[in-house]
């Protein structure tokens, strides 16, 4: 896909099928989720004083960075980038497992896993689609739509 010089969209963008914009939009609002996170985690270890100030704010900034992920992923895939799809890929690959532990923890943590579970499904489900992979060039040796 060519980029646009001008200050207009590009014009492949509005040809995005909709499973596409669902996977695009749902690692959008995992990677803010994941960043709010973090927000919080370092909000915790600074307000909170946790029994290693070092290893709480490790963490928190761990999880921050860990957000860029799911941003650039959404991003890729929103643009129609085919780069983008593997990130997505793995990305969900690996919360699922995460969904997964949550499920065993208290309180409101097995809720963040269904939505979580459920969420990484759905991207997983909409980027296995043919229509998705059409429209990213999976498969297709196109250098034109490398991005």
């Amino acid at each position: 896909m060519s980029e646009n010089g001008g200050g207009g969209a590009d014009p492949e963008v509005f040809d995005r099928p909709r499973t596409v914009s669902v996977a695009a939009l749902l690692c959008g609002a995992q990677g803010v989720l994941v960043a709010v996170l973090g927000v919080v985690l370092l909000a915790l270890a600074v307000f909170d004083e946790p029994e290693d100030m070092t290893r709480a704010v490790t963490g928190a900034l761990t999880v921050s960075v860990l957000a860029v992920l799911p941003l650039a992923a959404g991003h890729g895939l929103w643009r129609l980038r085919r780069w983008s799809r593997g990130p997505a890929v793995v990305t969900q690959l690996l919360a699922l497992p995460v969904a997964f532990t949550l499920l065993g923890s208290g309180r409101l943590w097995p809720l963040a896993a269904a939505g979580l579970g459920i969420s990484a499904v759905a991207v997983l489900g909409c980027l296995v689609n043919p229509t998705a992979t059409a429209a990213l060039g999976v498969g297709q040796a196109s250098p034109d739509r490398a991005g």
